[in-house]
């Protein structure tokens, strides 16, 4: 296990930088390319650990992927709708919960068994919520403690019952899991959200012609007779680039200049958020292919101010909560986050690790049942913290350190890869070079 001391830095970030791939269309671009019918090339591919579990996961059925990780690119040959077959193993998705949830609404539409689980994080985190519902394709699905947690299994059918199905919170996992189980459907299936939340599945599938329409909430899938393969550009991933312009605003004298990332507006909460607390950045070159906006994002260094944000805004900024919160803690006032016990049952219950880790850096703030309340500016500390493995929550903390007055170490790193592989040589790119990454 390896962590990491971070020393604190008092010059700003500078500079330009290309955005990381985006780690939630990587997934859904393969899979909408292992569904399609010919050769799918995806340039701007992710090659972080999640969606390498999502490419092997694909293989598992008979789609062949030529990976070139040096291009950032992949190829997907496939026969497409109903020509992909039983496994021979087991599908582990590792750290994946996207996989796995994900996969197994594929799962659904193919005859015979799969079988999924993950790493021990992973085997931890609630499956019910996909299982019950992929249950109304007629298709057999059951998982450990009554149906609860991986592994579980689904015996799919070569065609699956339609169905509706009212999400009970708003998700976009279990949603896209039932977009890709209705592809495979005797007839229109319908999908109602509560909230709306990311839709990169709906539009990469209706930019290859599936007929998709979202009415009043409720989105409709009629299944196509087959999916055309085609070519896709992938936009930088705001979720991890939210690391690099939370440094930004937060170091005096910084300036940093961000191309293509995703600005899609179901995934663009975090730049809302910034917004309302005084942040100072631009949107820079606006453009949209396959229904996803992307664009350049110019940072510079803000004071900042408490907000609040509640249950509505969380589906658009849930990844971005523990990153937030460093934000907050730098920020005049308070800022009140509720409506996020989702949180609970991430990777690690991340309200409890990022407010354990910012206590431990001297903040004052309170973890309550569904959120947090922060009160700021505080100047952190230095010392030991724990990531509990989480990426998230390590980088998140990465961060506080930069900007602190005192050193310190952040346990347990090699989760950073989850997402970010690349994490530590972009800090360097914009002019920080003040980590040692150690074995413990």
């Amino acid at each position: 296990m390896k962590e990491v001391l971070i020393r604190p830095f008092y010059r700003g970030v500078r500079g330009e930088i290309r955005a990381p791939r985006d780690k939630s269309l990587s997934h859904r671009g393969a899979m909408v390319g292992a569904l399609s019918q010919g050769v799918t090339v995806i340039d701007g591919f992710s090659f972080c650990a999640d969606c390498l579990s999502t490419l092997s996961g694909l293989e598992s059925w008979g789609v062949e992927i030529i990976r070139e990780e040096e291009k950032e690119r992949i190829t997907v040959k496939s026969e497409g709708l109903g020509k992909l077959r039983e496994p021979e193993d087991v599908i582990n998705a590792g750290n994946s919960g996207t996989t796995m949830r994900l996969l197994a609404g594929i799962a659904t539409g193919i005859e015979g068994l799969t079988i999924f689980t993950g790493d021990e994080s992973l085997r931890q985190r609630p499956m019910k919520r996909v299982i019950e519902p992929l249950r109304l394709t007629g298709a057999e699905v059951g998982g450990r403690k009554r149906d609860s947690f991986p592994p579980f299994f689904v015996r799919g059918r070569d065609r699956v019952k339609a169905f509706s199905y009212h999400l009970p919170v708003p998700s976009a996992q279990v949603k896209s899991a039932l977009i890709f189980a209705a592809l495979r459907g005797e007839g229109t299936s319908f999908i109602k959200e509560p909230l709306p939340s990311r839709d990169h599945t709906e539009n990469l599938l209706r930019y290859l012609g599936v007929n998709i329409e979202k009415k009043g909430g409720v989105i409709e899938i009629e299944p196509p007779s087959s999916i055309s393969a085609s070519y896709l550009s992938l936009p930088g991933d705001l979720s991890s680039a939210s690391f690099l312009i939370a440094l930004a605003t937060l170091l005096p004298q910084s300036h940093l200049l961000i191309r293509d990332v995703g600005i899609n507006p179901t995934r663009a909460g975090f730049l809302a958020c910034l917004r309302e607390m005084g942040g100072n950045f631009e949107i820079i070159g606006e453009r949209e292919e396959f229904g996803e906006w992307r664009g350049d994002i110019e940072v510079r260094f803000s004071h900042l101010r408490g907000i609040e944000i509640g249950r509505n805004l969380i589906p658009l900024v849930i990844d971005e909560i523990p990153i937030i919160s460093v934000l907050a803690a730098q920020a005049e006032g308070t800022t009140v986050i509720s409506g996020a016990e989702e949180l609970r049952v991430k990777e690690t219950d991340r309200l409890k690790a990022i407010a354990q880790g910012l206590r431990g850096l001297g903040v004052e703030i309170e973890e309550r049942d569904d959120g947090l309340l922060i009160q700021g500016p505080a100047v952190f500390q230095g010392g030991k913290v724990n990531s509990y493995g989480d990426h998230r929550i390590a980088m998140s903390l990465v961060i506080a350190g930069i900007v602190g007055k005192k050193d310190l170490v952040v346990e347990d790193i090699d989760c950073i890869k989850i997402s970010y592989p690349d994490f530590f040589s972009d800090l360097e790119k914009i002019g920080y070079g003040e980590w040692e990454i150690k074995e413990r």
